[in-house]
């Protein structure tokens, strides 16, 4: 029974989380135990990945994780939904399908971590480190604030909002003053997404989809943008200092506040 009405109240959690994804920090303690402590070890974690199989993969759910040095471990499809990752170290591990939906990763290091075709819908990685990472493939609908991710990939990655199914709020990747440089994006799917003032010196945007994006303030120093779509992308005050292909950018034409970018 009591099981029961934790799975319930886990449920509730994950509904209230999702409604509220991009905004989830006002009211939480961040200094709380259960936001920077952990309940497992990594041996803990090792022998739950040891029990895993391809059709019961390793359930972390709502787990506290914060803190442990899980780095290089082999995480693939591993299951962390609404689990605590704040200042994990989880540098070179392999997340690859993993689900970190409504997952903490405060300050997390995910340095060179495999990320292909990750579910992050609604995570929190404010400051999160991914230089070096490979998310291509993932959904990513999480807030990302200030998070480095130099040199990462999101080649082919959603991280736009699904205006099909937004009863919830806008759902999409928050890039807000984020490190980006040398970001592979390439056929990425950006709409919508917030990347005001993000660093993006050198980002390859080729094929990507910037339709609506929020682009204030952003340095777009280098970036290529060939075959990018700017439809409703707004530019207001954002450097754009030798672009590689911009006559070749779609929908430029229909970006807005094209007359306030900062360009040389």
């Amino acid at each position: 029974m009591k099981r029961t009405i934790r799975t319930v109240a886990l449920g509730l959690t994950l509904v209230a989380s999702t409604a509220t994804a991009q905004d989830m920090m006002r009211d939480v303690n961040l200094s709380s135990p259960d936001m920077v402590m952990a309940e497992m070890t990594r041996q803990d974690v090792e022998a739950m990945l040891a029990r895993a199989t391809a059709t019961a993969p390793a359930d972390f759910t709502a787990k506290r994780l914060s803190g442990l040095d899980l780095s290089g471990l082999d995480l693939s499809n591993a299951v962390f939904r609404a689990a605590r990752l704040n200042k994990t170290r989880l540098a070179g591990a392999k997340l690859e399908g993993a689900v970190l939906d409504q997952a903490w990763l405060l300050a997390a290091d995910l340095t060179g971590a495999n990320l292909k075709r990750a579910n992050m819908f609604a995570a929190q990685m404010v400051g999160a480190r991914l230089d070096g990472a490979d998310l291509s493939g993932a959904r990513i609908a999480a807030d990302l604030t200030g998070a480095s991710l130099v040199g990462a990939s999101i080649a082919g990655a959603r991280l736009g909002a699904d205006m099909r199914n937004q009863s919830m709020g806008l759902m999409r990747a928050v890039l807000k003053s984020a490190n980006l440089e040398r970001l592979n994006a390439s056929g990425a799917d950006l709409s919508r997404v917030d990347l005001e003032f993000a660093s993006m010196k050198g980002a390859d945007l080729t094929g990507a989809s910037l339709k609506g994006a929020q682009l204030g303030g952003a340095d777009l120093t280098g970036v290529t943008l060939i075959d990018t779509d700017f439809d409703g992308a707004d530019l207001a005050s954002a450097k754009l200092i030798a672009p590689v292909g911009l006559d070749r950018a779609r929908n430029f034409d229909m970006a807005k506040n094209r007359d306030r970018l900062i360009k040389q």
